[in-house]
Parts: structure tokens; sequence; C-alpha cells
């Protein structure tokens, strides 16, 4: 598969990110947490043969320096919006409409490269990848010339089919579990996750038995 794709990951401040899966770690670790699941997306979108170029918004300089370190490019989150807006500038503007662009999201710490590859190589048009529940979503692409038009946010699969992108239907489980809760994160340990997100868990003592994504 040619590298064609340039991949978006939009990623909060550390101290802001995942209130919904406070309690998961030691308070002390969340932003840890957080962390390692970011890096582990990050080390798998890199690894496949789709991703020519991953840019990270951010203006965490702590997500920053560790995503610049396994490969991806640094983009300041000039809009300092929402989540949308992070992802329409990294596309649109920073990208550029003349190329292919797929914005995710940034906790997949199951993700397999293989799946992110399969799900790219089977976007036609503007598409999107529906999280685990079916209401969410967890990857948006667009086609050169076409704007991304992104809508995530509560109810963004059925926002993101309304808006005319097609939904991929392939069975990639790692790409389509996100984690916003803790039992989120025991469904990804039982996918297996990447080696970030297991050392960490590992580190603090807990009993778990994930096996590194590849």
């Amino acid at each position: 598969m040619v590298r064609d794709w340039t991949a978006i990951i939009p990623v909060k401040r550390l101290s802001a990110a995942k209130t919904r899966l406070r309690g998961a770690v030691p308070a002390a670790r969340h932003a840890d947490l957080a962390l390692a699941m970011v890096r582990d997306t990050v080390s798998a979108v890199l690894a496949g043969s789709a991703v020519a170029e991953l840019l990270v918004v951010t203006d965490d300089p702590v997500v920053a320096a560790a995503v610049t370190v396994l490969g991806a490019t640094v983009v300041p989150d000039r809009p300092g919006a929402d989540l949308n807006a992070a992802m329409r500038f990294g596309a649109d503007e920073v990208a550029g409409l003349g190329r292919f662009r797929a914005v995710l999201a940034g906790d997949l710490p199951a993700l397999r490269p293989e799946q992110l590859d399969a799900a790219l190589g089977a976007a036609t048009g503007r598409s999107f990848v529906a999280d685990a529940a079916g209401t969410g979503t967890v990857l948006l692409a667009a086609p050169p010339g076409e704007p991304l038009d992104p809508r995530f946010g509560l109810g963004s699969a059925v926002a993101h089919a309304t808006s005319g992108a097609t939904p991929l239907t392939g069975d990639w489980p790692g790409l389509r579990q996100d984690v916003d809760t803790p039992a989120d994160l025991a469904l990804v340990l039982a996918l297996g996750a990447g080696r970030h997100t297991c050392a960490l868990l590992r580190d603090l003592g807990l009993a778990v038995s994930c096996v590194p994504a590849a």
C-alpha cells in the first residue's frame, strides 16, 4: 500500500484529558495513562503502510515531546477552541485540501497498524469509522479537494452519516475501541493494549494480562 495519507490526531492538554476515565488509576498517574494511550495510538499509526505523515495538534509540551520522539510532527493548536476546530485546522489548513487526510481519536491503545491500513484502503470519498458502541466516531477520512467537516461529539456517528460521510463497516476491534471510561479500558486490555499502556499499568502494580499490540 502506498503511503498516501496524512493522519491528524488532536490531543488536549493532559491536565484536562479523559475526565470520565478518572479513577481507573491513582489520580497522580491519570495524566500518565492519557499520555501512554496517545503514545500507543501514535506508534500504531506510524507503523502502518498507509500513512505518510502524522500531525499531532496539541499545546501540551509533554505530549509534544513524547510524540516527536516517536516520529510525529507537532502542530500548535492555533484555534484553541474545541476538538472539531483542531481537526479542521490540522487537516484542511496544515495538511491542506490537496491531500488524503484522516483524523483519529488519540485514545486507541489497542489499535493495530493493519486495521488502520484496511480502513483507509476502504475509504472512498469522505468516510468514517464508528466506535465500538456504534454512536461515536474514531476516524474520519477525506479525499483531496473535499473539506473534512468533522462532527465529533455526542452522537457523532449519526452526525457524520447525516452530513454525507460513508460509514466503513470492517471488523477492526482495535480501531473501534476508544477509551472514555474504566470499563472501556478493561475492554482494551482484553483486546491487547500497546506497550506503553501495559507498562504503565504494570508499573502501578495492577494485575493486567494484556499482550502488547504489534
